[in-house]
């Protein structure tokens, strides 16, 4: 795979992963709830667990292409937010858009 090919599956994979606490009803994809609906603070937990788990993708596809590049505290900032920012459609379809009558 080529360097552009692994940046562009990483950001698709986190924009599927940013926004699927949001659209599944089911804790991590496959367990259930005992309760029949999610609250917000399991849904932001379910967030940064994705989280992890696409910047674990990353730092294998960047293992494959060479050398890791250490990393500050900018950097997980910097991915946090875009992450969240990524995020916002499925959060506005679940909270804003979709009627809860």
């Amino acid at each position: 795979m080529s360097q552009t090919g692994a940046i562009w599956l990483i950001i698709v994979a986190a924009f599927f992963a940013a926004n699927l606490p949001f659209i599944n009803h089911r804790l991590m994809v496959i367990g259930p709830l005992k309760q029949p609906k999610k609250s917000l603070p399991v849904r932001l937990v379910e967030l940064v667990a994705l989280y992890f788990l696409v910047g674990g993708m990353a730092l294998l596809l960047e293992r494959r292409a060479g050398q890791i590049a250490p990393q500050g505290w900018e950097f997980y900032a910097v991915t946090g937010t875009l992450f969240l920012t990524l995020a916002f459609p499925g959060f506005v379809y679940r909270y804003l858009l979709r009627r809860h009558g």
